[in-house]
C-alpha cells in the first residue's frame, strides 16, 4: 500500500504554485505580459556575467570527468576551503572546509540541519510569517512544528509570547532574516536579544538549542539596511544558504551548510551531513556549478530592480490605504488585505489579473504577499489594475 502521509499531501497542493499555474494558463488566453503575477519567488534578473565567463572556462579547460562525475559526499574540497574563507573574509568568522557541506540549495540545507540536531518528538519553533514549505520540512523529520505568531507591528520577533512557547521539549528555532514573506529583515538587537535569551535557556533546560538560520536572501537588502550574520552572534548556529537569489541561479540548485565553528560538536556536523544524505538522497550537488560558484562567491547580480519595485509598490499600496511594513530586503511585500479573509481579497483582485497570495499557509491570516521579482516596467503597468481594484472594490 503506498504511504497515506504523501498522498493525504496532495490535498494541500502549494497555493503559490497554484496561483502560478494559474497565472500561466490565464496568459495563454490574455498575453502573458497582460498578467500581472506576483505569485512565484522566481528571480528575475540574469545572472553576473562573471558566472558564464566561469563556466565556458572550466568547459574549455577541465576535463569532461572532472566535471561532470560526481563530486565528494561533502562537496569539493576546494570549493568548501574558497567558501569557508570568503565567509571569514566578510563576517569575522573562523570556517575551515571542515564546517562547510555543499547542498542542493537551502532547502537540503534545511533538510539536512534539522536531521543533525532533532529527533522524532522533539520541537522546532518557527516565527510567523514563515515560508509555508517549513511545514514538511520540520514535520516529515517527526518533529513538532510550533509557531511563534507574527508582531505585525515590525515583523521582528514577538519575544513575549516566544519565551512563553520555549520548554525542555525545545531543541531548534528555525529563523529566516531577510524574511520570506515580509521582506523584514532582523536588527542587530533583536538578533541579540534572542542569543541572550537561547543561551539562558540552554543553561536552564541543560541542552544545547540549535539556531538554524535560513539565509537565501541574505544579500538583498535596501537603503543601506544591513543584514545581521546570525551566526556572529550565537555559537550553535547552522547557516543555510543558497546562491538561488543572490546569483540568480535558482535552476542550479547549489547552496551549503555552514557550522559555526564554535558550535556544540561543530567538527563531526558537516560529516554527519554526508551520512544523512544517505537516507535522503540530497548528496553531491553538481560539480560543475560547485567550481563556477566557487569563482565568483564575493560577486552578486544586479539587483537593484527589486529596490525600485519595491518602492514603486509600496507607494501606491499606501498611498490606497493599505497597511504594509516597508521592507528591508528580499523581493516580496506584505501588505494587509482590505478584509479579514485575504484569500476572498485575492480571488477578487484575479478579477482585475493581480495574481497576489493570501497568507494564511504562512500563519499569518489577512495578509498577503506580492513577490515583485518581475520587470518594473509590468509592476508600473500593474498598478493601474492594482488602483481599479481597490477602488471599485472597496
Amino acid at each position: 500500500m503506498i504511504v497515506q502521509q504523501y498522498k493525504k499531501m496532495l490535498e494541500g497542493k502549494s497555493v503559490i504554485r497554484e496561483l502560478s499555474e494559474f497565472a500561466t494558463e490565464r496568459g495563454k488566453e490574455i498575453g502573458y505580459d497582460n498578467v500581472f503575477d506576483y505569485s512565484l519567488g522566481n528571480p528575475s534578473v540574469p545572472v553576473p556575467q562573471q558566472f558564464t565567463e566561469a563556466i565556458t572556462d572550466l568547459l574549455k579547460s577541465k576535463s569532461s570527468v572532472e566535471l561532470h562525475g560526481y563530486s565528494p559526499s561533502l562537496g569539493i574540497p576546494s570549493v568548501r576551503k574558497k567558501i569557508a574563507d570568503s565567509l571569514n573574509n566578510r563576517f569575522g568568522m573562523n570556517y575551515t572546509a571542515d564546517h562547510i557541506f555543499m547542498t542542493s540549495a537551502a532547502a537540503s540545507a534545511l533538510a539536512h540541519a534539522l536531521r543533525c540536531v532533532t529527533v522524532p518528538g522533539d520541537e522546532v519553533l518557527a516565527f510567523a510569517p514563515f515560508f509555508p514549505e517549513y511545514r514538511p520540512y520540520i514535520e516529515l523529520t517527526g518533529t513538532v512544528f510550533k509557531t511563534v505568531p507574527a508582531d505585525t507591528e515590525s515583523f521582528q520577533i514577538n519575544f513575549e509570547v516566544f519565551e512563553e512557547m520555549l520548554n525542555e521539549k525545545t531543541m531548534a528555532i528555525l529563523i529566516n532574516t531577510p524574511n520570506n514573506p515580509s521582506g523584514a529583515v532582523y536588527s542587530v538587537d533583536t538578533v541579540k536579544r534572542l542569543a541572550e535569551l537561547l543561551l539562558a535557556k540552554e543553561k536552564e533546560y541543560g541542552h544545547d538549542i540549535f539556531l538554524i538560520s535560513d539565509e537565501p536572501y541574505r544579500e538583498i537588502v535596501f537603503d543601506g539596511v544591513k543584514a545581521p550574520y546570525i551566526s556572529a552572534f550565537y555559537d550553535n548556529t547552522l547557516s543555510c544558504y543558497s546562491y538561488s537569489k543572490s546569483l540568480s541561479l535558482p535552476g542550479e540548485r547549489i547552496g551549503y551548510l555552514a557550522v559555526n565553528p564554535a558550535c556544540t560538536d561543530a567538527g563531526l556536523i558537516a560529516a554527519m551531513c554526508g551520512q544523512i544524505s544517505r537516507g535522503i538522497g540530497h548528496n553531491c550537488p553538481s560539480s560543475i556549478i560547485q567550481l563556477a560558484v566557487a569563482e565568483v562567491l564575493d560577486l552578486t547580480a544586479d539587483m537593484s530592480v527589486y529596490e525600485t519595485n519595491m518602492n514603486l509598490l509600496y507607494n501606491q499600496l499606501t498611498e490606497l490605504g493599505l497597511s504594509c511594513v516597508k521592507p528591508g530586503g528580499t523581493f516580496y511585500i506584505f501588505p494587509k488585505a482590505l478584509e479579514e479573509d485575504a484569500a476572498a481579497f485575492c480571488r477578487k483582485a484575479l478579477q482585475y489579473d493581480l495574481v497576489l497570495v493570501p497568507a494564511d499557509s504562512f500563519g499569518c491570516p489577512g495578509y498577503f504577499r506580492m513577490a515583485y521579482c518581475i520587470e518594473t516596467k509590468k509592476v508600473s503597468r500593474s498598478l493601474s489594475a492594482l488602483r481599479r481594484f481597490v477602488r471599485e472594490t472597496y
